[in-house]
């Protein structure tokens, strides 16, 4: 997973939070997608939801508004 960098908040842990304001790149590798994702902070976080990306090659986040974007390798 790459986060935009003009959006990636700064945090303290190596996980990254849930934020409406990011863009997140994924792959086949991080399939199913869900929201939030394994390495996100949870304690700001909504229930995960699974996003049906593979059709589109983008979904936004129902809970958030995080958009992802799935990359070809």
């Amino acid at each position: 997973m790459v986060v935009s960098e003009t959006t990636a908040p700064n945090t303290a842990s190596s996980s990254i939070p849930a934020n409406e304001a990011c863009r997140y790149e994924v792959t086949r590798a991080d399939l199913p997608l869900s929201c939030p994702m394994p390495s996100m902070v949870l304690w700001n976080s909504h229930p995960r939801v699974y996003l049906p990306i593979e059709e589109t090659g983008w979904e936004r986040c129902p809970y958030c508004g995080a958009v992802y974007v799935l990359k070809e390798e």
